[in-house]
């Protein structure tokens, strides 16, 4: 410990109390005695405040202003009552010294005791962080010199083992290939089983939030319960944005496209974008004025956007700029097919790093990555790729170091007269659906293995004026549709024993033009909806209303 105090009998009394809980006590006549203190490498120093009535000693002053990022020197300066009076140079001096623990005299040994075990753990805290980022230092230079020692024996023996050691490096590296390939697919399956695993059982919680909040708001019509679920519907809506996109990743190729505005789809995503590139990106948007609307997967756009969006994250460590541009190309453009339609063209450009001219042609490819082991599963650009060519479209790549990359996804653009909505987005979006509903009384089978989400179905059918017989599972339904002939099938999808899409093949074999409608939270319906038709598939969470009007567009009209 260092004490500074122009005082003798100060530093004395000092000394006395301090001594039992150093190694050693300096005095320090002067600022000179100080420094040299300060650089033998002391724990902390006591000053009082007539030290600093005189100019701090510069060569003081420098080592202050110089300590390195582990160090912030503790002092403990002893201040009279008024010590705010004191002059201006004394605040300067004061304020150069940086860590202080100011204590206002007269103190009793306890508090000077407390002062100086605080400011020794904290320097010994500083010395510990000292040590800690030699050994990081060391550790370093070790694995760079074992790095250059490896490199030069793999140098000298390759160049021994010459062509025969070529092959067996390939076949070996072929191999490993193999496993690393297999590797990803077991892990990636495996994710997605778990990710639609969960996002299907989320998925039904929200859906008997959603319908129970639609019946609280119809047998309460009042209008503050009406504004109360109206609000925690939309928080539903917004959860189920969220479990949309788990699902879409944890899906293979099939896709379920809809007509999409595509500027909104973006706007939407502003937020998302954003949180996923973090703050050291600006994030830009150059949208088209006119509208963009193709048909695709929205959910599947989404995820390729931020697919895109978090490479060109990673392509930029320093930060940058990330631009996404939306355009329509006319048809018949250099490189499109006589009469082809018009393009919608979605761009996703940053400013990072970019990426060599050998390895453009091979970005694309499924475990291809430019990213180190174990960053990257190298299957983000080929999704984009993929769903970009399975939606009609197709998707190009333009890189160069040092100038960032451009990622380009094309779509045929929706024909006039499309849609934008869907049933589930009218409703959801609180438009009207148009046409009139059926009142016609039905008998209705519903089949749904949750028992909360089956329930909450029913009821609102019976709210409808429909009959309604419950089965928990797929034999159990086909049980019911051989005791009595149902005007309809409603059936969910991921049950256990038999899929959705099995029992309304087995009931289409015992009732041939029976009306179906698949109530699922799962989005790989495509080849069911081939099938039975997309307009008879209800994607969870739907609400009353929207399920009334399914059931009236797929029963068959009213006679007269």
């Amino acid at each position: 410990m260092l004490v500074l105090a122009p005082d003798r009998r100060d530093a004395e009394v000092v000394r006395s109390v301090i001594a039992p809980l150093v190694h050693r006590v300096d005095l320090c006549a002067d600022g000179d005695e100080l420094l040299h203190g300060l650089e033998e490498g002391a724990a902390a120093a006591v000053v009082t405040e007539e030290a600093l009535q005189v100019p701090m000693n510069a060569a003081l002053a420098a080592w202050l202003e110089a300590q390195p990022t582990w160090s912030d020197f503790p002092f403990i300066l002893l201040a009279s009552r008024h010590s705010s009076r004191c002059p201006t140079a004394a605040l300067a001096i004061r304020h150069a010294l940086g860590n202080v623990i100011l204590l206002e005299r007269p103190l009793n040994a306890e508090t000077l005791t407390s002062a100086v075990n605080s400011g020794i753990r904290a320097r010994r805290r500083q010395y510990a962080t000292r040590q800690h980022l030699g050994e990081l230092r060391e550790t370093r230079a070790t694995v760079q010199r074992l790095n250059l020692e490896l490199e030069e024996r793999i140098a000298l023996r390759t160049s021994e083992l010459a062509g025969a050691n070529d092959r067996l490096m390939a076949e070996i590296a072929q191999r490993e290939r193999a496993q690393a390939t297999l590797v990803q697919v077991q892990k990636m399956e495996a994710i997605g089983r778990l990710t639609g695993g969960i996002a299907h059982d989320f998925n039904n919680l929200l859906h008997v939030v959603n319908m129970n909040l639609d019946l609280i708001a119809r047998l309460k019509p009042e209008p503050k319960i009406g504004s109360i679920a109206e609000q925690a519907k939309r928080a539903v809506a917004r959860g189920s944005k969220l479990t949309g996109q788990l699902l879409s990743f944890a899906r293979t190729q099939s896709l379920l496209p809809r007509v999409t505005d595509i500027n909104r789809l973006i706007v939407d995503m502003r937020e998302l974008v954003a949180v996923s590139v973090g703050s050291q990106v600006k994030v830009e948007h150059d949208l088209a004025a006119a509208p963009v609307v193709a048909k695709l997967d929205a959910n599947q756009l989404e995820m390729a956007i931020l697919n895109l969006a978090v490479n060109a994250k990673d392509a930029m460590p320093g930060g940058g700029t990330l631009t996404i541009r939306t355009h329509i190309r006319p048809g018949n453009e250099q490189g499109q097919s006589e009469g082809a339609s018009e393009r919608v063209v979605v761009t996703v450009q940053d400013t990072g790093e970019g990426i060599p001219a050998h390895l453009l042609t091979k970005v694309f490819d499924p475990f291809f990555t430019t990213k180190g082991t174990g960053e990257g599963t190298g299957l983000g650009l080929s999704q984009v790729y993929g769903f970009a060519r399975q939606s009609g479209g197709n998707a190009t790549i333009d890189s160069e170091p040092g100038f960032g990359t451009r990622i380009e996804m094309t779509f045929p653009a929706a024909q006039a007269g499309d849609a934008i909505t869907s049933i589930n987005d009218s409703v959801n979006t609180g438009s009207e659906i148009p046409g009139v509903p059926d009142t016609r009384r039905h008998r209705i089978l519903v089949v749904e293995d949750d028992p909360d989400v089956r329930r909450v179905i029913s009821e609102s059918l019976r709210l409808g004026g429909h009959v309604v017989t419950e089965a928990e599972d797929g034999i159990s339904g086909l049980g019911a549709l051989a005791r009595e002939t149902p005007d309809m099938l409603i059936v969910d999808y991921a049950m256990p024993g038999m899929t959705g899409a099995e029992v309304i093949a087995r009931a289409r074999a015992q009732v041939h033009d029976l009306p179906v409608i698949m109530a699922t939270g799962y989005a790989d319906m495509a080849e069911v909806g081939r099938v039975i038709g997309t307009q008879s598939i209800l994607i969870k969470p739907f609400d009353i209303a929207t399920l009334h009007h399914a059931v009236a567009q797929a029963l068959p009209p009213a006679a007269g």
